[in-house]
């Protein structure tokens, strides 16, 4: 379980960074960034753990809970379908992390980062390889991130009902990719990956004759 050495070893105001999304074929890359100014709640610090680990219905009461807490500070950022396909999705990841620190009411004086890669903060930083595991701050981001883009991709799959999204989040799923092969591609995924791409060209019949929709290269 996590826990707050990293964040006491450093003092100060330390900030706990992670992204969700950098691996799905749909949808934005969301960030947070979560700091604890003074001590941490005891139902968080009991209970915080990788988001990945955590049952949803726990994870949607931990995100509460950070929320409606006067003593965490929370910022989120988020970079675009488009910003993914412009940067790259390693740069488009930190445009979202750099967006989420942006947006803590207050400026952290170090910042711990899940992953083995930081951007640049405007204050110190260290990543912390599977640092959802091991750091409060860091994990309390990881859920804050999730829950949220979870949330988003629900919301998007009313529009667009073929993908799954309510379950997959936008992960390469079979029924993600069976409704990317019937319907071809929403605005919401992201042409720029190859399995978006091999996906769309296995669609398209090789004896097909070219047409407006589908044109000739």
């Amino acid at each position: 379980m996590p826990d707050y050495t990293l964040e006491h070893a450093h003092g100060g105001r330390v900030a706990g960074v992670d992204e969700v999304g950098r691996g799905p074929l749909a949808g934005p890359v969301v960030a947070a960034a979560v700091m604890f100014p003074g001590s941490v709640p005891d139902v968080l610090a009991d209970r915080l753990d990788d988001s990945k680990k955590l049952k949803p219905a726990l994870r949607a009461r931990l995100y509460d809970v950070l929320l409606a807490s006067p003593d965490v500070l929370i910022g989120v950022g988020a970079a675009s379908v488009a910003e993914i396909g412009q940067y790259n999705i390693l740069r488009a990841s930190w445009l979202a992390m750099q967006r989420a620190v942006g947006r803590l009411p207050r400026s952290p004086e170090f910042i711990l980062v899940d992953g083995n890669a930081a951007p640049d903060f405007g204050c110190p930083a260290q990543c912390v390889v599977g640092g959802d595991g091991i750091s409060l701050s860091i994990a309390a981001a990881s859920v804050v991130a999730k829950v949220i883009r979870d949330r988003l991709m629900a919301r998007l799959a009313r529009r667009w009902p073929a993908y799954g999204w309510e379950r997959n989040a936008g992960y390469g799923t079979a029924i993600h990719r069976a409704g990317l092969l019937a319907q071809g591609a929403s605005p919401h995924h992201r042409a720029a990956f190859g399995t978006v791409r091999r996906i769309l060209q296995a669609s398209v019949s090789p004896s097909s004759p070219p047409s407006a929709e589908q044109p000739s290269c």
